[in-house]
Protein backbone atom coordinates (compact mmCIF):
# COMPACT_ATOMS: atom_id res chain seq x y z
CA UNK A 1 0.00 0.00 0.00
CA UNK A 2 1.16 3.70 -0.35
CA UNK A 3 2.09 5.92 2.27
CA UNK A 4 0.93 9.44 1.99
CA UNK A 5 2.62 12.13 3.17
CA UNK A 6 0.80 15.04 4.47
CA UNK A 7 2.12 17.89 5.91
CA UNK A 8 3.73 16.38 9.24
CA UNK A 9 1.23 13.58 9.26
CA UNK A 10 2.21 10.22 7.51
CA UNK A 11 -0.49 7.74 6.74
CA UNK A 12 0.00 4.55 6.98
CA UNK A 13 -2.05 0.79 5.83
CA UNK A 14 -2.56 -1.30 8.26
CA UNK A 15 -2.40 -4.99 7.91
CA UNK A 16 -5.52 -6.78 8.61
CA UNK A 17 -4.54 -9.65 10.61
CA UNK A 18 -6.18 -12.73 9.75
CA UNK A 19 -7.10 -15.93 12.32
CA UNK A 20 -6.42 -19.09 11.57
CA UNK A 21 -9.52 -21.39 10.88
CA UNK A 22 -9.95 -23.62 13.87
CA UNK A 23 -9.57 -27.47 13.54
CA UNK A 24 -10.90 -30.03 14.38
CA UNK A 25 -9.71 -33.54 15.65
CA UNK A 26 -11.47 -36.94 13.77
CA UNK A 27 -11.19 -39.76 16.11
CA UNK A 28 -12.17 -43.32 15.72
CA UNK A 29 -14.42 -44.85 18.20
CA UNK A 30 -13.58 -48.74 19.68
CA UNK A 31 -16.45 -50.99 19.37
CA UNK A 32 -16.18 -54.78 19.97
CA UNK A 33 -17.26 -55.53 16.64
CA UNK A 34 -15.02 -53.69 13.86
CA UNK A 35 -12.07 -56.36 13.35
CA UNK A 36 -8.53 -54.70 13.99
CA UNK A 37 -7.51 -54.87 10.00
CA UNK A 38 -10.39 -53.03 9.04
CA UNK A 39 -9.84 -50.29 11.02
CA UNK A 40 -5.99 -50.56 9.65
CA UNK A 41 -6.82 -50.35 6.06
CA UNK A 42 -9.30 -47.22 7.08
CA UNK A 43 -6.06 -45.85 9.05
CA UNK A 44 -4.38 -46.04 5.29
CA UNK A 45 -6.74 -45.55 2.82
CA UNK A 46 -8.19 -42.38 4.10
CA UNK A 47 -5.65 -40.58 6.81
CA UNK A 48 -2.62 -42.05 4.55
CA UNK A 49 -0.88 -43.96 7.59
CA UNK A 50 2.05 -46.03 7.33
CA UNK A 51 0.84 -49.56 8.35
CA UNK A 52 2.93 -49.18 11.60
CA UNK A 53 1.43 -45.68 12.25
CA UNK A 54 -2.27 -47.40 11.72
CA UNK A 55 -1.53 -50.11 13.87
CA UNK A 56 -0.41 -47.71 16.89
CA UNK A 57 -3.11 -45.88 16.36
CA UNK A 58 -5.47 -48.85 16.20
CA UNK A 59 -4.15 -49.79 19.22
CA UNK A 60 -4.70 -47.04 20.98
CA UNK A 61 -8.45 -47.30 19.78
CA UNK A 62 -8.61 -50.60 21.48
CA UNK A 63 -7.21 -49.99 24.76
CA UNK A 64 -8.25 -46.13 25.73
CA UNK A 65 -11.48 -46.56 23.87
CA UNK A 66 -10.63 -43.58 20.93
CA UNK A 67 -7.86 -42.64 18.88
CA UNK A 68 -7.11 -39.72 17.14
CA UNK A 69 -6.57 -40.08 12.80
CA UNK A 70 -5.60 -36.94 12.01
CA UNK A 71 -5.98 -32.98 12.55
CA UNK A 72 -8.00 -30.92 9.87
CA UNK A 73 -10.17 -27.29 8.96
CA UNK A 74 -13.72 -27.88 9.52
CA UNK A 75 -14.69 -28.90 6.29
CA UNK A 76 -11.70 -31.66 5.62
CA UNK A 77 -12.77 -33.05 8.78
CA UNK A 78 -16.45 -33.47 7.99
CA UNK A 79 -15.68 -35.38 4.85
CA UNK A 80 -13.24 -37.57 6.44
CA UNK A 81 -15.74 -38.26 9.12
CA UNK A 82 -18.16 -38.94 6.51
CA UNK A 83 -16.22 -41.15 4.18
CA UNK A 84 -14.95 -43.23 7.12
CA UNK A 85 -18.40 -43.63 7.90
CA UNK A 86 -19.88 -44.98 4.56
CA UNK A 87 -16.80 -47.10 4.18
CA UNK A 88 -17.48 -48.92 7.16
CA UNK A 89 -21.59 -48.87 6.76
CA UNK A 90 -20.60 -50.60 3.49
CA UNK A 91 -18.86 -52.95 4.84
CA UNK A 92 -21.02 -53.92 6.96
CA UNK A 93 -19.32 -52.68 10.53
CA UNK A 94 -20.40 -50.42 13.01
CA UNK A 95 -17.27 -48.35 13.37
CA UNK A 96 -17.67 -44.80 14.44
CA UNK A 97 -16.00 -41.68 13.44
CA UNK A 98 -16.56 -38.39 15.05
CA UNK A 99 -14.90 -35.09 14.99
CA UNK A 100 -14.00 -32.56 18.06
CA UNK A 101 -12.48 -29.27 18.37
CA UNK A 102 -8.82 -29.15 18.88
Amino acid sequence: MATRHREDSVLEAKKAKVKAPPMFKVLLLNDDYTPMDFVIVVLQKFFSHSREKATQIMLKVHREGAGVCGVFPRDLAATKVEQVTGFARQHQHPLRCVMEEN
